[in-house]
């Protein structure tokens, strides 16, 4: 009986040091709501970079293809994202979405400013890599649809939330298909770890470091 207390308080523990959750708290405590991005204002500094391609389409993949665990992505979507109970997004701390990029922009953890031409500015933090394999040579965009952005997420409450298409998939497969996220990529800006004068300083954790190993397990797209 003792030893099975023991093993039981070891998992409680374990389930309470992972920063990976579904999102339960109150309405006004969340740093994430779709409806904000209508009107998003860019708390932190950042600085313009280069927009590799247009990119019209929007895939997706659900999170849980991500299996390696010990590669970065896992790492990082385990320890710094939560999934919106609601849409199925998931998002950091400030309210950044997770989304997989080519390794024309940066690294996991790496955070942007992608600005539509409808002016939409989505918040985006890179969690989920696109493989050279199937991005054209600069490893820009994917091949088979020209996406640059593909959105990592939870595809059980995003179908629910974005109702169900014929042929199965969220939005049909593209979230250009909704009116929020349509449009071409009009510029890009790499967000810093400073937030602008009218925000409280942001405190990044001491010492965090990639596990040594640096092994990928790409998705498909959707």
């Amino acid at each position: 009986m003792k030893k099975f207390l023991t093993v039981f308080l070891l998992l409680i523990l374990a389930v309470g040091l992972c920063g990976f959750d579904s999102d339960t708290g109150d309405e006004e405590d969340r740093p994430f709501d779709i409806d904000d991005l209508t009107d998003y204002q860019k708390e932190f500094e950042s600085e313009e970079i280069s927009v590799c391609s247009i990119g019209k389409a929007k895939t997706y993949m659900d999170y849980r293809a991500v299996t390696a665990t010990g590669s970065r992505q896992y790492w990082y979507i385990h320890n710094f994202m939560t999934v919106d109970p609601e849409t199925g997004f998931l998002y950091d701390e400030d309210g950044f979405i997770g989304v997989a990029l080519g390794s024309f922009y940066g690294v996991i953890g790496d955070r942007y400013y992608f600005t539509l031409d409808s002016g939409i500015v989505l918040p985006l933090v890179k969690v989920e890599e696109k493989a050279d394999i199937d991005t054209d040579a600069s490893g820009c965009y994917h091949y088979d649809d020209g996406s640059v952005i593909e959105f990592v997420i939870d595809k059980n409450a995003a179908n629910s939330y974005f109702s169900y298409y014929e042929n199965g998939l969220v939005l049909s497969g593209n979230y250009n298909n909704y009116e929020l996220f349509r449009g071409s990529i009009a510029s890009v800006e790499k967000v810093t770890d400073v937030r602008k004068e009218d925000y409280v300083t942001f405190e990044k954790e001491d010492d965090v470091s990639f596990p040594e190993t640096d092994i990928f397990d790409y998705a498909s797209g959707y």
